[in-house]
């Protein structure tokens, strides 16, 4: 799970990585005889029984220098990605992060580009709110219209969902489920483990070669797999 790739100089959420960490990183991975692909591919990849070296790589929030910093290197690396992007913030910023700094979001252009490039574009949502404390109306909006709307913009279905800020009870859950998509990301989701709410690791710029491997076994020891995937 990463989210911004770039200047990480002002980061009070640790959410950014450099390029060149990324590039270390994804590196790593290659080396191990990994390879990162989208969780769309993932998951179709499991279920023919192929999902050996595949790991599954996430960019949150639909930052715009996703497409100027993480898709170079993606391609360096030969690896694909999910970027889960929201629609009703394209060409705005990360308003929702009070500490700041403000951080340009993907236009409607920079989302195009970076499908056309093959990645797998997901939801988000459509503004970034919690969905444990949305109403109905702003249940289905952040859900079913948000899908709805990123459809449209990228020709293509949708069948990604992220939670924003990991939150995640059973009513989001069923949600994301009625909404159509195929697959729902989350943190740590707990009990609730499924297809639609996924379990994932954060990675971040102190994320060494060390701290991945525990990580990885850390995230097998704390997090039960879902079943079916």
């Amino acid at each position: 799970m990463y989210h911004s790739v770039g200047d990480r100089r002002d980061d009070p959420y640790r959410i950014t990585v450099t390029p060149d960490r990324l590039a270390a990183q994804l590196g790593r991975l290659r080396r191990r005889g990994l390879r990162g692909v989208g969780v769309a591919a993932l998951l179709a990849a499991r279920a023919r029984g192929e999902g050996r070296g595949l790991v599954g790589l996430t960019f949150d929030d639909g930052y715009a220098d996703f497409v100027e910093h993480a898709l170079p290197v993606l391609r360096h690396w030969g690896c694909g990605a999910t970027l889960f992007v929201l629609p009703g913030r394209l060409g705005g910023d990360n308003a929702w992060d009070p500490l700041g700094p403000r951080k340009p979001l993907l236009t409607a252009d920079g989302v195009r580009r970076a499908a056309a490039a093959g990645v797998e574009i997901g939801s988000h949502g459509l503004t970034h709110v919690d969905l444990t404390e949305a109403d109905d109306a702003t249940l289905t909006a952040e859900t079913a219209g948000s899908r709805a709307a990123l459809a449209e913009l990228i020709g293509a279905p949708v069948a990604g969902f992220c939670y924003p800020y990991g939150t995640v009870d059973a009513r989001a859950v069923e949600a994301v489920r009625a909404a159509g998509y195929t697959y729902g990301c989350a943190i740590d989701p707990g009990p609730l483990t499924a297809p639609h709410a996924l379990p994932r690791v954060h990675v971040g710029q102190r994320d060494t070669a060390v701290r991945l491997l525990l990580k990885t076994r850390l995230h097998r020891w704390r997090r039960r797999p879902a079943a079916g995937v």
